[in-house]
């Protein structure tokens, strides 16, 4: 699937597979004309994705052929013993969680969860997590804490769900509850924002000691849609929002909102999952030795520390 942006790679693509299949069977060496145009595409693409305006690093967020948090689990675990439930009201899939290991190192795995088919989809609410979600979220933390295992948590989600069940059953205490809480935990905690960080629904699992996030993911109080629908009354004007919200990673390290950018494959992740994966487990094998040794009083100490600094001005 080709973004609106990516015409010309569409163009490029359709040639070299048009000058493959003329060439195949013919027992010819390499065509030179292939390759030149695949290194011409190799330049496009990089020149594309590096000066991607807001709005297109949202659709490159929102990508369906994006790695979801099942694809980061089979990628970077070997082990992973997903745990259910949030002993109150039921297992929402919308998050799933559980016992991990990453080479050497054993942790707590937590993260949104979208869906690839419909099916998946309606199972896991489109990754838009109700309040058993994250008070199932909660759940694991408190046993990494009691393990003293560190936690990870991947964020991609378009926002908490705002049906009248969830609020019904208290999805903005759930929410709460879990910053709250997180903010004291001690454990070390390590965020990464994936695709979509969206509004309450990130923030529920995303008060870490360290928040990375891939360079072509978003990470907002609001959706462009919703924030050009509340201002302009009209969504259409969705591309100037995503400008004026600051939502991607190279303005959210400028405002000290994020700690580290980890940078994408030219493409972005959808184009080299594989690639995505290790530049991930790269950064969180640093952090997590990083925090080894840490004393649990100091770590709260400091995650309150950084988040009451955010948001200063002069």
């Amino acid at each position: 699937m080709y973004l609106d942006f990516e015409k010309p790679i569409e163009d490029l693509d359709a040639k070299i597979a048009e000058l493959k299949a003329a060439s195949s069977g013919t027992g010819a060496g390499p065509d030179p004309q292939i390759e030149k145009l695949e290194q011409e595409r190799s330049r496009v693409l990089k020149d594309l994705y590096s000066k991607l305006t807001p709005w297109q690093t949202v659709q490159v967020a929102r990508h369906p052929e994006r790695p979801l948090l099942r694809d980061f689990i089979a990628g970077l675990c070997s082990e992973f013993i997903e745990l259910h439930g949030d002993r109150h009201f039921a297992d929402d899939q919308g998050i799933i969680g559980g016992f991990a290991t990453i080479e050497s190192h054993r942790l707590m795995l937590i993260g949104h969860q979208k869906g690839r088919t419909v099916e998946e989809n309606l199972r896991c609410n489109f990754g838009m997590a109700r309040p058993e979600g994250y008070r199932k979220a909660l759940r694991l933390m408190r046993l990494a804490e009691k393990f003293r295992l560190p936690v990870v948590t991947f964020i991609d989600t378009p926002g908490a769900y705002p049906g009248a069940d969830a609020e019904e059953r208290g999805q903005a205490e759930a929410i709460a509850r879990n910053l709250l809480e997180m903010a004291a935990l001690r454990t070390p905690i390590l965020v990464v924002v994936t695709g979509e960080g969206g509004s309450g629904g990130a923030v529920g699992i995303g008060m870490g000691d360290v928040i990375l996030m891939l360079s072509n993911a978003v990470y907002s109080v609001i959706s462009p849609e919703g924030c050009a629908s509340i201002l302009w009354r009209d969504g259409t004007k969705a591309p100037e929002a995503a400008n004026a919200l600051k939502i991607t990673a190279r303005s959210l390290l400028d405002l000290k909102v994020i700690d580290e950018i980890i940078p994408e494959p030219a493409g972005g992740a959808h184009r080299d999952p594989q690639g995505t994966m290790e530049a991930v487990k790269k950064a969180l094998m640093k952090h997590l030795r990083r925090f080894q040794g840490l004393s649990s009083k100091k770590l709260a100490a400091r995650r309150m520390e950084k988040f009451a600094a955010m948001g200063r001005y002069r």
